[in-house]
């Protein structure tokens, strides 16, 4: 018998450190705030010309359509190219359309027909940019850095979410909508230069021996991939089932909880910002534990909590008991989903993993749109029952994966 005591694992660098990764997260991040100025704008813009909140749905719409219903293609698209010249490409076409939208607000001759082109063309360039994004950080960090880099990018983007809408709201205020469409234009410009910055790798394409694929097949081919994969299968239906459960409800819910219960604009902000800084705690202490144990019964554990908390917000009337339902709510669902993101992109062959990400990321938005129809007709005949509804279904669908073995044997 070997009694040879073994040998400590090295402490693991956090991936901060390296250089690459350093680079696009410090250009992500200026970005991230740059498109706080955008969302605070671009509302804002539509009502000023329209005054019609149904414009600025049909406006939002226009973006989630093209960004369900391209994101296969954008996966296929990363596999077959580099992620690093695709981020690039809608990087610096995002930056082009936006100071074009700047320029018409600030000669005043902006018009809807122009903002719903920008809309299009973001949820466009949206379905290439996700599946490329999450393909591109393992290639610049090592496995084990992962959940680290993971959660660093994600608090980037929560933390971005908390800070960037109050200056924001202060330049449309002081400057114009124009100026803050020109703050987002030029934070794209860093992101831009952090890419080019980056090492060029070859793509993760066909290779030599097997001939290039045909779109269509490159996307079947990652469909086939995850359906054969039980745990993936089964981790991709539930994303879309909490997703269509919980997005509407609580997007919806809270505006309308803080309009009819609470009559305040202010509180909306603060319920918000409270689920978003849960959100951040989540992924930042989800940096520090790397590999939970018994990772699936977390998940399930965290989906009955979150659906439990949908139904208890229906029968709450007190600010601070909401906010802090929100925040224990976003602690759980930033931790679970910086692990589950780390699993997918360990588990999937690099020559896939664009197309994987992309089958995820439509399984959580494609219903997005439905779910947002669904809470809204339900929020107009209860408040209450749709908070309640919501919750239940969250729950139902705990229970129904915790029958099965796919999400239980996930470690």
């Amino acid at each position: 018998m070997n009694t040879t005591p073994a040998l400590p694992r090295p402490p693991v660098t956090h991936p901060l450190r390296v250089r690459d990764f350093r680079l696009l997260w410090i250009g992500a991040t200026v970005s991230l705030l740059g498109d706080q100025f955008y969302l605070v704008a671009l509302p804002w813009l539509v009502l000023m010309l329209t005054g019609s909140g149904l414009a600025l749905g049909t406006i939002m719409m226009a973006a989630a359509v093209p960004r369900a219903v391209f994101m296969l293609v954008g996966g296929a698209v990363t596999d077959r190219f580099s992620p690093r010249r695709i981020l690039i490409g809608t990087a610096a076409a995002r930056t082009l359309l936006v100071a074009a939208v700047a320029a018409l607000a600030y000669w005043h001759v902006i018009t809807l027909a122009h903002i719903y082109v920008l809309a299009f063309a973001f949820g466009l360039a949206d379905a290439f940019t996700y599946p490329a994004n999450s393909a591109l950080i393992p290639s610049l960090v090592a496995p084990e850095q992962l959940p680290a880099a993971n959660a660093t990018m994600q608090g980037s983007a929560q933390a971005s979410t908390i800070i960037g809408p109050a200056p924001a709201g202060i330049v449309v205020k002081a400057w114009g909508v124009a100026q803050a469409f020109f703050i987002d234009a030029i934070s794209f410009l860093f992101i831009i230069a952090a890419l080019w910055r980056l090492p060029v790798k070859p793509s993760a394409g066909p290779g030599p021996s097997r001939p290039r694929q045909s779109m269509w097949h490159a996307i079947l081919e990652g469909l086939r991939y995850v359906w054969h994969d039980p745990p993936m299968r089964a981790l991709i239906l539930m994303s879309a089932a909490l997703n269509f459960g919980i997005s509407g409800p609580i997007m919806i819910g809270i505006a309308s909880v803080a309009k009819l219960r609470l009559g305040s604009a202010t509180a909306l902000g603060t319920m918000f910002s409270c689920f978003s800084a849960g959100a951040l705690a989540g992924m930042l202490l989800a940096g520090v534990v790397r590999r939970p144990p018994r990772l699936g019964v977390i998940l399930l554990v965290v989906t009955a909590f979150l659906g439990l908390g949908m139904a208890v917000l229906g029968s709450m009337y007190h600010l601070w008991s909401i906010a802090i339902v929100l925040a224990a709510m976003g602690l759980g669902n930033g931790f679970v989903g910086v692990h589950f993101l780390t699993w997918l992109q360990k588990r999937v062959t690099k020559e896939l993993l664009g197309r994987v990400m992309s089958v995820m990321m439509f399984g959580a938005l494609g219903l997005i749109p439905i779910s947002y129809a669904i809470a809204g007709a339900l929020a107009q005949a209860n408040l209450t029952m749709m908070f309640v509804a919501s919750g239940a279904m969250v729950v139902a669908v705990a229970l129904t994966a915790a029958l099965t073995s796919q999400i239980k044997a996930i470690e």
